[in-house]
């Protein structure tokens, strides 16, 4: 385990919070050690007010919380790197980011969609569809990416453009299911793509 570094700073350490979606960089904060216990403990982020001289768990009167995916500490640990996922706004003045950015791209979605099917396979709960597909093992899940496909070519030569993208997106999904089977992620596709590029 990390010994963070609390004291360079006089008990508190800077807190640099990233869209895990995005890779946005949302809002710099600051914790001292309750507040990374807590930040810990409840899997929200918790800061340290410097006005208010409290505990702030962020979102705690707007409900736009912001849900640790990881944390990371810097070379010196000294300082860290909390990816979230944000449940609203995150500036107090409405903006997305304290930085005043466009939060979202839409194609972002898929890595965060990756990393949930990831922890679907980890924990495995009763009732998820994806939970089923990773019961039924790999020749399911090959299966159904079959057949997606089929259906998707179906739609792209005689159906609508909405059921193109419904059939398009149900493919992409079940070959996340599958990669995911085999240790792989949909960025492993973009970086084999990115290889082949040529301009």
């Amino acid at each position: 385990m990390v010994n963070l570094d609390f004291e360079k700073m006089g008990g508190l350490l800077p807190a640099v919070i990233q869209d895990s979606m995005t890779n946005k960089v949302l809002m710099l904060g600051f914790m001292n050690e309750e507040a990374y216990q807590k930040t810990l403990e409840t899997n929200k982020v918790v800061f340290f007010s410097r006005t208010k001289n409290r505990l702030w768990m962020k979102g705690e009167t707007s409900g736009n919380t912001l849900q640790v995916v990881s944390i990371t500490p810097d070379c010196d640990c000294d300082t860290i790197l909390i990816k979230a996922i944000p449940a609203g706004p995150v500036c107090h003045t409405g903006s997305g980011t304290c930085f005043g950015e466009k939060i979202e791209e839409d194609v972002m979605f898929l890595k965060y969609l990756q990393s949930f099917i990831e922890r679907r396979r980890m924990e495995m709960p009763e009732g998820s569809y994806t939970t089923s597909l990773f019961q039924k093992g790999v020749n399911r899940m090959a299966q159904k990416v079959g057949e997606e496909a089929v259906e998707t070519v179906i739609e792209a030569t005689n159906g609508t453009e909405d059921r193109l993208v419904y059939e398009a997106a149900d493919l992409i999904y079940h070959l996340m299911v599958l990669l995911t089977s085999k240790g792989l992620r949909i960025e492993d596709l973009a970086r084999e793509l990115k290889k082949r590029h040529k301009e």
